[in-house]
């Protein structure tokens, strides 16, 4: 939406209805968190580690990114889950500075449970997304 246009009532009522689905999504995502007992922070960081691209661990600094958290809380939550066997953390190399983490047989299995019910989510909800997302397109 440019700075030019004025947003018409259409515009209005699709932009609510999409962060509206998309909270619901996000809803369902903290519960679902919730009841595999873990935090939704800790699942993001689950997910963010697996899903980096490229590889199967990430830095703490891309963790923080990743996260948009500050560094010093993306160790403190790398603690949490080192603590509860979810993660491993590695140093690498000479530089200990670097430090790798990557999940854990426990962390691999709490997120494969999750990862699944959030696929057939994304199923139920993707009919509604997808006509919102291409008339926000549009615009």
């Amino acid at each position: 939406m440019g700075n030019n246009k004025n947003v018409s009532k259409k515009e209005y009522e699709m932009l609510a209805s999409f962060r509206y689905a998309l909270r619901q999504f996000l809803h369902f995502s903290e519960q679902a968190a919730i009841a595999a007992g873990i935090t939704p922070q800790q699942h993001q960081a689950l997910l963010a580690i697996k899903g980096y691209p490229g590889r199967d661990c990430i830095l703490v600094r891309e963790l923080a990114e990743r996260l948009q958290i500050r560094h010093h809380s993306a160790v403190e939550l790398i603690d949490r889950l080192v603590r509860h066997q979810f993660v491993i953390r590695e140093h690498t190399g000479s530089d200990h500075r670097q430090v790798h983490v990557r999940l854990a047989r426990r962390g691999e299995m709490v997120l494969a449970k999750l990862s699944e019910a959030h696929h057939e989510q994304l199923k139920r909800i993707g009919s509604e997304l997808s006509p919102l997302l291409k008339r926000l397109g549009e615009r």
